[in-house]
């Protein structure tokens, strides 16, 4: 099962051309919208992702469930990019010469494909 808005949206990170959808009075959402969940209003703009988010949570996971098992031990975090937060597996950070991921770390976002189901996912790098 596909849904295109989400889709499409995931093959504009994966250019590196993102986008969220904004309203006219600024509140950022991610597709698929037809109208602004916090205001309601239905004039909703594609405005580019900035270059680089701030990571505002993460979890270390050892455990996991089947669609990241070969994957242990990964990083989750939610990032923000500006209107907008997103959540997304962080690499580069448990390797032996990456660094340590934390709160206020500032990373870059794109996708990957899931080597444990071959879906796409949203990933960040640390810049």
């Amino acid at each position: 099962m596909t849904d295109g808005g989400y889709d499409e949206w995931l093959a504009a990170i994966g250019d590196g051309e993102g986008y969220y959808l904004a309203c006219p009075d600024g509140h950022g959402s991610l597709p698929p919208r037809r109208t602004c969940p916090h205001c309601g209003a239905m004039e909703l703009e594609k405005t580019p992702l900035p270059e680089s988010g701030t990571v505002e949570t993460f979890s270390e996971i050892h455990v996991a469930g089947p669609d990241f098992a070969s994957q242990t031990p990964y990083v989750t975090a939610i990032a923000s990019f500006d209107a907008v937060r997103l959540t997304g597996v962080l690499r580069g950070v448990l390797d032996e010469d990456g660094p340590d991921p934390s709160v206020g770390m500032s990373v870059e976002v794109n996708t990957a494909e899931n080597p444990d189901t071959g879906d796409t996912m949203v990933v960040f790098r640390p810049r």
